[in-house]
């Protein structure tokens, strides 16, 4: 076993710097992701939904993502009228998600990637630092072999279609809720 997880991620980058992530253009990848109620939900039959804004965050452990997901929370009407959902995705186990929602008070949903499956096929999964492996194993229910996503938010058509990106390997820098909310004003102007 120890061979196999040793495999896995010695094929992540290394540093968050290094990771090859989807491109604008591209259609993102149709993969089974867990609600906070457990069930297991396809990425496509959510992103059929609505137009949606996607976002990879680091887990409910980290400060800069509450904070993060809390902006987007305040921004979330506006969102909703402009005709997009918000979805919120991290290595957390499902049974987690709920301490977040509560913690940065959002209402929108979030969905559970505890093995990595979707941020690897994503591009945006790196070897986490060593000092952060029981943890993360803790907190995806021993699902996480010892990655972490790079934070970053996309939008997406109802296709799945990556219409716009942001990604920063800074975990500290986030889009901002008004340059988000400029953006997808502009993505509307032009449909």
């Amino acid at each position: 076993m120890t061979l196999s997880l040793t495999a896995s991620i010695g094929q992540l980058p290394e540093k968050a710097e290094d990771i090859s992530p989807l491109l604008a253009g591209e259609i993102f990848p149709d993969l089974q992701v867990t609600a906070l109620n457990g069930e297991s939900v396809s990425t496509q039959q959510i992103f059929s939904e609505k137009s949606t804004v996607l976002v990879f965050y680091r887990g409910g452990w980290c400060p800069y993502c509450n904070t993060h997901l809390s902006e987007l929370g305040k921004n979330e009407a506006e969102i909703l009228n402009l005709g997009y959902q918000i979805v919120a995705i991290s290595p957390d186990a499902a049974e987690g998600l709920q301490k977040t929602t509560a913690k940065a008070e959002i209402n929108y949903r979030l969905f559970s990637d505890a093995s990595g499956d979707l941020a690897k096929s994503a591009g945006i999964a790196f070897q986490a630092p060593e000092k952060y492996g029981k943890m993360l194993s803790e907190s995806s229910g021993g699902k996480n072999e010892g990655f972490l996503p790079v934070p970053s938010v996309f939008v997406l058509n109802t296709s799945g279609e990556i219409l716009f990106e942001y990604i920063n390997p800074n975990y500290k820098k986030r889009l901002s809720g008004d340059l988000l909310l400029a953006v997808l004003k502009a993505l509307k102007a032009e449909q």
